[in-house]
């Protein structure tokens, strides 16, 4: 018995020292990467440069959570306090070594296996994982999801780290008249191009992270412009989806009819990267039940001569009142598309234009779908610590933790709240959601389209997001200019409107279910501009920590 222990004992003390020696071996070699590899700079690497540094074993997934951790501390609660991210993900480093081994041993899964993504607030991720869902509101705070969103469990399908929740505008700015990018968890965001500059909302952090190289990239939603205009304020790419081609399943919502998920990236590639992931049908979701039987592969998308023999129209009508800046690189852009190959239609009016711009019919159906809404995704929840089961106590508890919630002096409202409570889904409500599908659909961007026989509607991404909100039709912003040196920059009450160095950005816009036309086009503009880089964050908001101080550290 005595021999048998022995042998036992050292047989075990043999595998621990090869243990050792090939631990000791790994981490030399990480050493002599770090000193011979050109690494991907962070603020820019594209998933297709990560995924390539990974599989030849230049870095580990491990290495880039621990990067990312690190630009998220420099800048996000110290430095120019950005406040991008609400909460990090306490698994992801052990998420991101399992599957740092499952490469290993079986080979990836696909183009994200082992990239980190940022997802906003509002996308149920699993609660024993450790994070919170809340859309920035305290009175969700420490409550129970059933399960992960559907867009979350399909990217961890995937492989993807989950690295953290994105700051948001609270409740995606539908609780009242706030200041874009603030919540009473995550405080007030802001701009990385513009000190204390406007990061726009609802998906204000998923845009700063994505802007600067907090994350590999992002998911926002959209009802309204919550994706297409925080991209377009942080100089980003950005799809909000068809309504029914991402599942909505496990987000906290404003309104079925109208909101959707999607990826808010540094480049079209990406974003077709993680919208092909994120696609398809979730029987929790029946809007998805209506899409095409099969999800394109959008990658396939990426043409550089996709604008030769297309056909795009400029509805004017739509931004006469946009800032002349936006509106003369606009006007300069037009050129390069005709370079590219491009038919320009301009004007190509929506035939019901005026009274588009008239119309109150959308706020009809947002207000009262949110009240029913919302009740609903509160009664799926296992726990709510708070008590909270519909809109009406979410205006109570506001009231009752003002310190929280209605901060003064600039975040106190909650009008929107109030409003939507006092709708009921009545007559007028129907008739109200008949006129937003014949204005924004049949007589809207599907009639445009075809009186002037147009591949895309083309627009400042500023006013693009209306029509395609009501249609709930696809939109894919991408980076047009910067506001000039000269601008004055605005006071900060508490963000700035307007600076020097503020991003804007240039729309594509299509009928139901086009998005992989409009992925194919917004890639050739882009490839041939290259507008992003054009101009950086400023300096204090761009993170110093790089690949090359994580590995063999």
């Amino acid at each position: 018995m005595q021999r048998a222990g022995l042998k036992s004992m050292l047989f075990a003390a043999l595998l621990f020292f090869l243990f050792a020696l090939i631990c000791q071996a790994e981490a030399q070699d990480e050493i002599l990467v770090a000193q011979t590899v050109a690494f991907p700079d962070l603020y820019e690497a594209s998933i297709a440069e990560l995924q390539d540094g990974l599989q030849n074993r230049h870095f580990s997934s491990v290495d880039l959570v621990k990067a990312y951790f690190a630009r998220i501390e420099e800048v996000n609660l110290q430095g120019p306090t950005l406040r991008a991210v609400i909460e990090t993900n306490p698994s992801a480093l052990a998420q991101a070594a399992t599957l740092d081994n499952e490469r290993k041993f079986k080979g990836p899964r696909g183009p994200l296996h082992g990239i980190p993504i940022l997802v906003k607030d509002n996308i149920a991720t699993m609660h024993s994982e450790g994070m919170n869902t809340t859309a920035g509101s305290f009175a969700l705070l420490d409550s129970v999801v059933p399960r992960d969103s559907g867009v979350a469990a399909r990217l961890r399908a995937a492989g993807a780290i989950i690295l953290g929740k994105a700051a948001l505008s609270e409740w995606a700015n539908f609780r009242g008249n706030v200041p874009s990018g603030f919540s009473g968890r995550g405080g007030q965001s802001s701009s990385p191009y513009v000190p204390l500059g406007d990061p726009s909302g609802s998906s204000s952090g998923s845009g700063i992270a994505t802007a600067i190289g907090l994350t590999a990239g992002s998911l926002g939603s959209e009802t309204d412009g919550s994706i297409i205009s925080p991209s377009n304020n942080n100089n980003l790419v950005g799809i909000k989806p068809t309504v029914g081609l991402t599942s909505r399943a496990g987000v906290i919502p404003i309104s079925v009819h109208q909101d959707s998920v999607g990826p808010m990236c540094r480049s079209v590639a990406d974003a077709a990267t993680i919208l092909t992931v994120i696609a398809g049908k979730d029987p929790r979701d029946n809007f998805t039940l209506a899409q095409p039987p099969t999800v394109p592969d959008y990658t396939k998308a990426l043409n550089k001569n996709a604008l030769r023999g297309a056909r795009l129209g400029v509805p004017r009508a739509l931004f006469v009142r946009e800032n002349q800046n936006i509106v003369a690189a606009f006007n300069a852009s037009l050129d390069t598309f005709r370079q590219l190959g491009a038919t320009i239609v301009d004007p190509a009016e929506f035939p019901d234009s005026a009274e588009f711009e008239a119309s109150g019919n959308e706020t009809v159906v947002l207000m009262a779908d949110f009240k029913v809404d919302v009740a609903q995704y509160i009664a799926g929840l296992l726990e709510v610590p708070t008590g909270v089961k519909n809109l009406a106590d979410l205006i109570a508890f506001n009231t009752a933790h003002a310190s929280e919630e209605l901060v003064a002096p600039f975040w106190t409202d909650q009008s929107i709240f109030i409003a939507s409570e006092n709708t009921t889904q009545d007559q007028a409500y129907f008739d109200a959601l008949a006129a937003d599908k014949d204005l924004g659909q049949t007589r809207g961007i599907d009639a445009t389209l075809k009186k002037f026989n147009l591949d895309a509607i083309l627009i400042p991404s500023n006013d693009a997001s209306g029509p395609a909100a009501i249609a709930g039709y696809p939109v894919i912003t991408v980076p047009l200019g910067f506001q000039p040196a000269s601008v004055a920059l605005s006071p900060a009450e508490p963000t700035r409107s307007m600076g020097p160095n503020m991003p804007f950005g240039i729309s594509f816009m299509g009928t139901a279910f086009s998005e992989f036309q409009l992925i194919s086009l917004a890639f050739a503009y882009e490839q041939a501009t290259h507008n992003r880089l054009k101009q950086l964050a400023f300096a204090a908001a761009i993170p110093k920590t790089q690949l090359k101080d994580v590995v063999g550290h």
